[in-house]
């Protein structure tokens, strides 16, 4: 349910300054001083997240609870975000250490100058997704944007790619307004998702949501992508190594049981009910975990996927050209 692929258009890098001095936490300031570990003391950091406490933020919060980043000499402060939080400026500013976004997000960020890098990618398979009524028979995603009405961000990134590879000339498209709504009332309006939000929230209310994964159109970045800036991972890598060791590990703890961390999360985000929880973190499961990190390790990230990546974006008219990857993807090692 995360990041600006969903929440909102995309980066506004010329607005640094002033978004992330008002976006800021009181007390809650990311600079270099934050993240110097000592010995027999822990080292003070932040996680920014671009929307608020949900189960795609599990992990870091399980990770939290249990332990795993004090045993890797860290301690966590996570900053729940919302509709318009610049992670990537906070990022890149440094008044956020770490920051959870999309990748998308950070090929455009370094494309327009911004030197962050990701070490860890949470969601192998991306959870974006359009969604449609069982009852229209609609059995490919084209068959969806053959009419109808879309509600979707015209300005993200996957938007663009889905408007080259289909064309959104025989579909009404809408502004996305972050319910379910319209689409429970209209059996003829479709629109983005992420397949642990919103098709959940529809079904509940008796609504009959086909979900269409964007990954499967061949668009699939990694999503809730760990970022930290370049100049903390030049000067203190083993912190960024052990940040990175910590979320595999909480991560894992919350595939494993997220009762805890949901416990968590909902007195921070009281907008969920206890099934939903549930629901979103059985739903995320398979697109966390997949056979590929099955053979490798939870968060892995491979070149290939960002190369891919990055020359989708150019080919979809988002950015102009694809930074090289051997420049942002650094080496974390287990």
């Amino acid at each position: 349910m995360s990041n600006l692929l969903r929440r909102g258009p995309g980066l506004v890098l010329l607005l640094v300054l002033m978004l992330v001095t008002a976006c800021s936490r009181s007390g809650s300031s990311g600079g270099e001083g934050k993240a110097d570990a000592t010995k027999g003391s822990l080292a003070k950091v932040t996680l920014a997240l671009d929307w608020v406490p949900e189960p795609e933020f599990g992990g870091f919060y399980a990770g939290r609870e249990a332990g795993a980043f004090r045993k890797g000499g860290i301690d966590v402060e996570i900053l729940g975000g919302g509709a318009g939080v610049p992670v990537v400026q906070m990022v890149a500013a440094g008044r956020a250490d770490f920051g959870a976004v999309g990748a998308d997000e950070v090929i455009n960020a370094r494309a327009r100058g911004a030197d962050i890098v990701p070490v860890f990618a949470t969601f192998q398979t991306s959870p974006q997704a359009i969604m449609a009524h069982a009852s229209r028979g609609a059995k490919t995603l084209g068959d969806v944007l053959s009419s109808g009405t879309l509600a979707i961000d015209p300005g993200a990134p996957y938007a663009a790619f889905l408007r080259k590879k289909y064309g959104f000339q025989k579909v009404k498209v809408v502004p996305y307004d972050g319910g379910v709504a319209r689409f429970v009332s209209d059996k003829d309006h479709a629109q983005q998702c992420f397949i642990t939000s919103e098709p959940i929230a529809a079904a509940r209310q008796g609504s009959d949501p086909k979900v269409f994964l964007v990954a499967d159109e061949g668009y699939n970045p990694y999503t809730t992508v760990v970022i930290t800036r370049r100049a903390l991972w030049n000067e203190k890598p083993d912190l960024v190594r052990a940040f990175a060791r910590a979320s595999r590990e909480g991560w894992r703890a919350y595939l494993d049981d997220p009762t805890t961390a949901n416990a968590v999360m909902a007195k921070l985000n009281k907008s969920l009910d206890p099934d939903t929880w549930k629901s979103a973190a059985a739903a995320q499961k398979s697109l966390i975990e997949t056979e590929e990190t099955k053979k490798g390790k939870l968060g892995m990230m491979t070149r290939e996927r960002w190369e891919t990546l990055g020359k989708q974006l150019v080919e979809a008219g988002v950015i102009p050209a694809a930074p090289p990857v051997d420049e942002y993807l650094v080496p974390i090692g287990d």
